[in-house]
C-alpha cells in the first residue's frame, strides 16, 4: 500500500515538472510582428479589472473593449477606430525612459475583425495617425510603448492639430500628472455629421473633432474637458475648454461612472484651466 502511494506521488511530481518546463518554454518565446519585425508582447488574460478611468458601457454604438497593459480601448467596428481610450497617468509614468521606436512602428491590431485599419490606409491621405493615448505617456514600459502604436490607438488627425494644439494638451496632462501625482484621462474622436470623409481602402472614418477629459482626485477633486475641431486652428488651451458634463452631452458617454454623486457633480459641472 505504501509503495503504491509512493509511486503515485512520484508520478504527480514528474507531471508538475514537465508542465512547468513546457510553460517556461512557451512564455520564453516572444514572436515578432510579421510586417514590422517588432517584438510582440505575450498574450494577456482578458479580464475586466473595473478600472476607475473607464467610461460606462456604450448603448448606441458598437463597442469592443480591448485591455492593454497601460490603457483601455473601446473599439468601434463601424468607424474602424476607438470610441474612446482611457488610462491612468502617474508622475512615475511621465519619467519613464523607454524610447519611442524609430521608423514606422504602427501595426495592425489582430484582436479586431476585418475590415480594420492598416498602415497603407493612411498613405497619401493628408491625415496623420494621431495617437489617442500618446506615446510619451507610455515610455514607462516597453510593452506599453509597443501597444501605443497599435492602429486601434489612433485616428485620422489633421497634421497641424497633431503636432500643435493637441500636442500641447498632451504635454499639459503630463505636467498635471507630475504636479498631482496622478490623473485619469479619457480621449477619443467625435463625430457629429451624418456622413463622414474616409481614408484608405478600409474606409476609416475621419472625425470632425476630438475630445479629452481629465480627472484629478488628489487634493481638491477637479475635472476639465477639451473639444478640438479636426482642423489646423492655432488657439490657446483655454479656447477648447469644456466641462466634463458638456463633453458627456456631445459624446453621449458617461465618464468616471464610479465617482460618488457629490464628487461627480463637483468635477463634471465646473472647469477652469487656471485651477490646474
Amino acid at each position: 500500500m505504501r509503495r503504491r502511494y509512493l509511486s503515485q506521488i512520484i508520478l504527480f511530481m514528474a507531471f508538475l515538472t514537465v508542465g512547468c518546463a513546457c510553460r517556461s518554454t512557451r512564455e520564453g518565446h516572444v514572436p515578432s510582428h510579421p510586417k514590422t519585425g517588432a517584438v510582440q508582447p505575450k498574450e494577456k488574460a482578458k479580464v475586466n479589472p473595473q478600472l476607475p478611468e473607464m467610461p460606462a458601457p456604450l448603448k448606441k454604438m458598437p463597442e469592443q473593449i480591448l485591455y492593454r497593459k497601460g490603457f483601455t480601448v473601446s473599439y468601434n467596428k463601424e468607424t474602424l477606430q476607438a470610441n474612446w481610450v482611457a488610462w491612468r497617468l502617474t508622475a512615475e509614468h511621465v519619467r519613464g525612459k523607454v524610447k519611442r521606436p524609430s521608423g514606422n512602428a504602427w501595426h495592425e491590431d489582430t484582436e479586431v475583425p476585418y475590415p480594420r485599419a492598416t498602415r497603407d490606409d493612411y498613405k497619401g491621405s493628408g491625415y496623420s495617425r494621431g495617437h489617442l493615448c500618446p506615446a510619451a505617456d507610455c515610455k514607462w514600459d516597453e510593452e506599453v510603448m509597443y501597444e501605443s502604436f497599435l492602429l486601434t490607438n489612433c485616428s485620422p488627425q489633421n497634421l497641424t492639430l497633431n503636432s500643435g494644439d493637441w500636442n500641447e494638451m498632451e504635454i499639459a496632462c503630463r505636467r498635471w500628472a507630475e504636479k498631482y501625482g496622478e490623473v485619469y484621462i479619457v480621449t477619443g474622436p467625435l463625430f457629429y455629421r451624418q456622413e463622414h470623409q474616409t481614408v484608405g481602402d478600409s474606409k476609416i472614418a475621419v472625425p470632425e473633432a476630438f475630445f479629452k477629459v481629465v480627472l484629478c482626485l488628489n487634493g481638491t477633486p477637479k475635472g476639465i474637458g477639451f473639444v478640438c475641431k479636426n482642423t489646423s486652428d492655432n488657439r490657446t488651451k483655454d479656447f477648447y475648454v469644456n466641462t466634463i458634463a458638456q463633453v458627456e452631452r456631445l459624446t453621449g458617454m458617461q465618464f468616471f461612472p464610479q465617482l460618488p454623486p457629490k464628487t461627480a457633480k463637483q468635477v463634471k459641472e465646473h472647469a477652469d484651466i487656471h485651477e490646474w
